[in-house]
């Protein structure tokens, strides 16, 4: 793999960046015990073995010359992946109960999602998380948003697991017979008819680029008072909750309401933010708050290393109507809308802008646009695709993993979801000094499901 410039959108994040708002991803990974005396060695080892056998995972990120502002990455010639693997032992965890390992460990990863990633290495790191001998033992993998968006970091994280981790190197080894055949020779130069699609192409994407910019206009709010937690001054700080949920319980709800589990899963994070709102003893917000939901322009088969291939719809999270029903209806009926008009239309479909703008924009024009978040969205719920396959790591079963989102300037609340298991993942991270009952914020999405389901009639 050689050097390959950084695409838009990657530019963007990488430039987005700061001390108190590093763009990384996460994802908190829960095995089951291992058998021995030596495992923490023996994974941290299975661990820098495979992650150094992923291409991706050895380069860096550069300044180039041209496009003026641009940045590329590069194959880091002195990559040492024990640079990037850490074993970390939970001090006060003595036994090996489920419940305290889990609580030691959630407090421990959202001290690390604070720590940015080391610009000068490859943008990724690896900590091994351990409690009592004989008990679980966890994975938080953090990767900069500039590496992967959500689809891209499942397929990087899954070449450490037992299950996918030999079929990659295979794939890496094999030469297929049909890639192998002659490929005719090509001029460099394009054809006239070439030349025309690019620049119909090039019409249409500022012509969609435009609509957008318009859109956010429309869409901007110079009132900035909402709901006060969502909304607080950044402390840099970062905590950790995670809630699971029934996945059966919540595809009985999504049939008797019609619409998606996406539907539904908005419409219980609506829902329990009302909950800890008025547990909190505070005032609804005059306008409900705005959540930025990323939906994925990856088409199938595409590679997985093009860039960040993402755009977003805006969401109205209906925290101001009592009826969980009505609730969910009106999630439905925004979202139905939102897929109607497609991603490339909206507010929510700024990465799109941003796939438009010049490498010199993104260097100089980060710091406003990151500090204009706030005037679009008050926070980011996404949904975070994995494997339905189980896994495992070194023949450790996987329990459970919990994804966790960046936190954009001016918000202090980020909401992801997976699946897994028959249980949906919930990974919130908040300011750690704004939200410090972050927890109980988790409590409430599981009552909200228990709530909807009291409301289903009898099968």
């Amino acid at each position: 793999m050689g050097t390959e410039l950084l695409a838009p959108l990657d530019l963007a994040f990488w430039h987005l960046e700061s001390d108190a708002h590093p763009m990384h991803l996460g994802a908190l990974a829960v095995f089951a015990p291992a058998p021995g005396p030596a495992r923490g060695a023996n994974v941290s080892e299975l661990l820098g073995s495979r992650a150094a056998a992923i291409p991706r995972l050895r380069m860096r990120v550069r300044d180039v010359l041209l496009p003026v502002g641009g940045a590329a990455w590069f194959v880091d010639k002195d990559f040492d992946v024990r640079r990037h693997i850490e074993r970390v032992r939970l001090t006060g965890v003595e036994s090996r109960d489920d419940d305290g390992f889990m609580a030691g460990a959630t407090r421990l990863a959202g001290e690390l999602m604070e720590r940015p990633l080391e610009r000068g290495l490859p943008p990724w790191q690896m900590y091994l998380v351990e409690g009592a001998d004989g008990g679980p033992f966890a994975v938080l993998v953090k990767l900069h948003h500039a590496l992967a968006d959500g689809m891209r970091a499942v397929a990087i994280g899954a070449g450490i697991f037992d299950e996918i981790a030999p079929l990659a190197g295979r794939a890496r080894g094999a030469v297929s017979p049909r890639r192998s055949r002659a490929v005719p020779p090509r001029s460099w130069m394009p054809g006239p008819r070439q030349v025309a699609g690019l620049a119909l192409g090039r019409i249409e994407d500022l012509g969609r680029a435009f609509g957008v910019g318009a859109s956010m206009v429309r869409a901007s709010r110079l009132d900035l008072r909402g709901a006060p937690a969502l909304t607080a001054s950044s402390s840099g700080t970062r905590r950790l909750a995670t809630a699971d949920l029934d996945l059966a319980a919540v595809q009985r709800i999504r049939r008797a309401a019609e619409g998606t589990t996406n539907d539904v899963l908005l419409a219980v994070v609506a829902g329990a933010l009302r909950r800890w709102m008025l547990e909190r003893g505070e005032a609804l917000p005059p306008e409900d708050p705005r959540a930025l939901v990323p939906v994925s322009r990856r088409r199938p088969g595409q590679p997985a290393a093009t860039g960040n291939k993402l755009s977003a719809y805006l969401l109205g999270l209906p925290v101001s109507e009592p009826d969980p029903w009505k609730r969910l209806r009106t999630v439905r009926t925004a979202m139905d809308r939102n897929k109607a008009a497609g991603p490339f239309r909206g507010a929510g479909a700024v990465a799109v802008l941003a796939d438009q703008l010049p490498s010199l924009a993104h260097r100089f024009g980060a710091p406003i646009a990151g500090n204009a978040a706030r005037m679009l969205f008050d926070v980011l719920v996404t949904s975070v695709p994995l494997p339905r396959s189980a896994l495992s790591l070194g023949g450790c079963p996987l329990r459970a993993v919990y994804p966790m989102a960046p936190l954009a300037r001016g918000q202090s609340l980020a909401v992801a979801l997976s699946t897994y298991g028959g249980r949906v993942q919930v990974g919130l991270v908040a300011d750690g000094k704004a939200l410090p009952d972050l927890d109980r914020l988790a409590g409430c999405a599981d009552d909200e499901v228990a709530h909807l389901l009291t409301l289903l009639p009898p099968p």
